[in-house]
């Protein structure tokens, strides 16, 4: 009875993994031999856990990622011009810490949205919070937002997310205030927090896909300073992926 009380006093406390860990607890005679201070020390580890799962569960939901993506996950074994190593080094998320930013580049379907995601997965995953956009919804909020009032607002919680993920940029020349709306959400991030660009262009023909050549160096210099790039390279995955369906489906 007494035990029952101290598992709802805990769930009412919001304990709910301490209130789990000791109903494991009393439930196996294998935890008899332990200690009270190794009892309560698994206790104590397991809301700790608990809560943490919780917060990641929060960062993932909020970040609204395109792919659901991890480093340990990337096909190293297709050529894409990817260093093991070095795409390994990210997970540790050093590089949101120092503020850097990851630029992905290569041809259309080699994987770019897919590596981007779990570059910030990572980041999440080490306790940072993280936004994805694709670059053309994300300037066609930024001109909504211009024109109703709620600009400030919507660059304010660009700002707020210790990882960014622009996805898809240079599909189209920017034009009016695309340029320097751009600017403006680099500008509040620029050293402060880490942006993660991924574009079918490469790095040197981003200047003339962002249009206003004065509006371009400046974009190109908050990006660059402080900037990994990754180009990447070989055949579309998805391409790939559809061909082996298509030998699954025509094998006898």
């Amino acid at each position: 009875m007494l035990n029952n009380q101290t598992m709802t006093t805990l769930t009412d406390l919001g304990l709910r993994g301490m209130a789990d860990a000791l109903r494991e607890q009393l439930d196996s005679v294998g935890y008899l031999e332990l200690s009270f201070e190794e009892r309560f020390g698994m206790l104590v580890d397991r809301e700790a856990m608990d809560r943490e799962a919780k917060r990641l569960t929060t960062r993932l939901r909020a970040a609204k990622l395109r792919h659901q993506a991890s480093l340990e996950d990337l096909d190293f074994r297709t050529p894409r011009g990817l260093d093991r190593s070095t795409i390994m080094s990210f997970s540790s998320s050093h590089w949101v810490d120092a503020h850097q930013n990851i630029l992905v580049t290569g041809p259309t379907g080699v994987g770019k949205s897919y590596l981007a995601c779990a570059l910030a997965f990572a980041g999440i995953r080490s306790g940072h919070s993280a936004a994805y956009r694709r670059a053309p919804a994300l300037l066609s909020d930024l001109a909504l937002a211009r024109g109703d009032g709620r600009y400030l607002r919507v660059l304010g919680t660009l700002s707020r997310a210790e990882i960014l993920v622009i996805d898809d940029f240079g599909l189209s020349v920017l034009k009016g205030n695309e340029a320097s709306d751009l600017l403006e959400v680099l500008e509040d991030r620029s050293e402060r927090k880490s942006t993660i660009v991924t574009s079918q262009l490469p790095v040197d023909s981003w200047h003339e896909a962002l249009g206003d050549p004065t509006i371009s160096d400046a974009v190109l210099d908050r990006l660059l300073c402080n900037a990994h790039i990754l180009s990447m390279t070989g055949a579309s995955m998805r391409t790939k992926k559809s061909k082996v369906a298509k030998s699954a489906d025509e094998a006898p």
